[in-house]
């Protein structure tokens, strides 16, 4: 018989540090901070939406909620999926966050009163064969409990996004099933299949990641590592953590704090697409002056934003953005990661979306807001830059840069390209890439001709 939690506070802990606590209470949920790790050297706020506050005020209701509930993956299919298995009773974040807490996006980890981090300090775990992870892939997609080999050890972990995927330890040269309090390091993620009421055919999506990866990264943004491996008959893509790193004495694994764009402005990941709420281009520039690296990062931003447009890169929501928590209140933007071209399901086929219908999840604002990718213009990129004070100097010389950049970028990742690649996916992505470039170019010759 399913059982429903009844523990209705969670402790909070940063790599062996007690933060405060998460509480359900009949007004809501609620937020406390511990005196001692605001005092703390480590000590640093869970999100810019719940900052430290004078006299340590708890946090209460929809800010508090939607931080924890940002955790967890989007679909309610993979939600209804990991409470069958972990027989929590409901799919709200906080049952579920009981049993998965043990190793969250960033650095906390959730975990009953009456329990604490074990093993912290020590890497631990069972080295698995690719048998075994393969079969831990098939699993991840079925009823069984995630990260289920064949000792029936269950891996509790939670990973946000709305793709199905687990995750391993990647250690000594070995891939590793954690145990007690050491961490994942790398994150295996599987075909998206067909996707969407349209059923949009992306069964080719690790190697569009992958390729994206490589896009990105050509044009000078960070972006998060990637490989493409094969277990049996298991494809994945396989991402290292960038909220992970070894410890400076090689003995464990340091958990690094961040947050998506959904928590810092304190939004539930159902609005995570502009058009349903924001955030969008500005609000997210905003955000960003506050980082210890404002200009490079908001040059990032923007920049990430228009090789998006020549990607068709549609899903670059909010939680598609992330960024560092530092000491001192001081923060970041992390690499780039989960992007996908739509080039290859643009057309006008079955399974396909219509080219005038393909939008961004960010509007480019002009004099009124722009989605659809073909009426996104030169201009508008300018005018963009104009309203988040960004300058419209600055504007032309990303345009520049991305432009002047194309004609490598396409060719030293096509070069990447490995044999067995999907038949055409390399080629409808960069040419979608350069067919968007000169779309850039006609535009500033007709300017130069005005």
């Amino acid at each position: 018989m399913a059982h429903r939690s009844q523990t209705q506070r969670l402790d909070i802990w940063m790599n062996g540090l007690p933060v405060g606590y998460w509480e359900k209470t009949r007004e809501g949920d609620r937020l406390s901070y511990l005196d001692e790790w605001i005092e703390d050297e480590q000590g640093r706020p869970l999100s810019l939406s719940m900052p430290f506050t004078p006299g340590n005020q708890p946090y209460r209701g929809d800010v508090v909620s939607a931080f924890f509930d940002n955790l967890l993956p989007d679909s309610d299919a993979i939600r209804r999926r990991l409470a069958q298995r972990h027989r929590t009773g409901s799919t709200n974040a906080f049952d579920l966050l009981v049993a998965l807490g043990r190793d969250c996006v960033g650095a906390i980890q959730l975990l009953p009163p009456d329990e604490l981090p074990t093993d912290l300090y020590d890497i631990s775990g069972t080295p698995l064969s690719g048998p075994q992870i393969a079969q831990l892939l098939r699993n991840a997609t079925s009823a069984a409990p995630l990260g289920q080999y064949d000792n029936g050890a269950d891996l509790r972990l939670s990973i946000a996004g709305a793709q199905e995927k687990t995750a391993l330890l990647r250690h000594d040269d070995q891939w590793i099933y954690p145990t007690g309090s050491t961490p994942t390091t790398h994150i295996f993620k599987l075909p998206l299949g067909l996707v969407g009421n349209m059923q949009a055919d992306m069964r080719t999506s690790i190697e569009n990641e992958w390729l994206c990866s490589k896009i990105v990264s050509a044009y000078g943004l960070p972006a998060a590592n990637c490989e493409i491996a094969t277990f049996e008959d298991q494809k994945a893509l396989v991402v290292e953590r960038f909220d992970r790193r070894l410890s400076s004495d090689a003995s464990w694994i340091v958990r690094l704090p961040q947050e998506d764009m959904c928590q810092a402005t304190g939004r539930p990941p159902h609005l995570k697409y502009q058009a349903d709420g924001r955030p969008g281009i500005a609000e997210i520039m905003e955000v960003l002056l506050g980082s210890e690296n404002a200009d490079q990062d908001r040059r990032q931003f923007f920049k990430t934003q228009l090789v998006f447009w020549l990607l068709a890169a549609t899903d670059g929501h909010a939680k598609n953005f992330s960024i560092f928590h530092l000491p001192s209140g001081l923060y970041r933007s992390t690499p780039l990661y989960d992007v996908l071209s739509a080039h290859p399901i643009i057309g006008p086929g079955r399974n396909q979306i219509a080219r005038q219908k393909a939008k961004m999840a960010m509007a480019v604002r002009g004099s009124t807001n722009h989605y659809l990718i073909d009426k996104i213009q030169r201009r508008h990129w300018i005018e963009q830059a104009r309203q988040v004070e960004f300058g419209s100097e600055t504007a032309q010389d990303i345009i520049a840069e991305v432009v002047d950049a194309t004609d490598h970028v396409i060719s030293a990742v096509d070069a990447l390209v490995p044999s067995g690649f999907p038949d055409g996916l390399a080629e409808s992505i960069l040419g979608g890439v350069g067919k968007q470039r000169d779309r850039l170019v006609a535009a500033s010759r007709l300017r130069e001709d005005a």
